[in-house]
């Protein structure tokens, strides 16, 4: 497993700490691409209610799917100092997992740019999980947004970073 590199500097502030969009005018385009994924924790019985497309807002899967794509084209407007940029693809997959009562969210970023794809990834999954909150919180008000992280990252600069399988 590749591990992140570290730096001792704050890329978003200048040399007398005042916040500044990074300069990527000089970096080369490459492909690039970005993995993130999360879950949603609830009960079983709506994840059942999932599952069979009784919800009372619609189906729940399709429409956070789409959620989570229209938003990870955002990124940009919802994030500070965040590029704007030209995606190639976004996908949002949502998987049931019933052993655990949960729907697993994974969201993937491509783009050819001069800057990398992380947060667009990252935005895809929340937005994706808020929006299966926000359908079922009628029936579930305990359900948790929980473990939205990067899984993996290629091209660019520091390389291809993969953080779990």
């Amino acid at each position: 497993m590749n591990q992140p590199a570290k730096s001792d500097n704050l890329t978003h502030l200048d040399d007398d700490g005042r916040v500044s969009m990074v300069d990527v005018g000089w970096k080369p385009v490459t492909d690039r691409e970005a993995v993130a994924r999360g879950h949603v924790s609830m009960q079983p019985e709506t994840l059942r209610l999932i599952k069979q497309g009784l919800m009372k807002k619609g189906d729940v899967l399709t429409i956070a799917q789409l959620a989570g794509i229209m938003a990870s084209k955002r990124t940009s407007e919802l994030i500070p100092l965040c590029h704007p940029l030209p995606l190639n693809k976004i996908d949002v997959e949502l998987e049931l997992d019933e052993p655990n009562s949960r729907v697993i969210v994974t969201g993937t970023a491509r783009t050819s740019g001069k800057t990398g794809v992380e947060m667009e990834a990252l935005t895809a999954v929340s937005v994706a999980g808020l929006t299966v909150y926000d359908m079922c919180k009628a029936v579930d008000r305990g359900m948790r947004i929980e473990a939205v992280r990067l899984v993996s990252k290629t091209g660019g600069q520091s390389g291809d970073i993969t953080l779990e399988e």
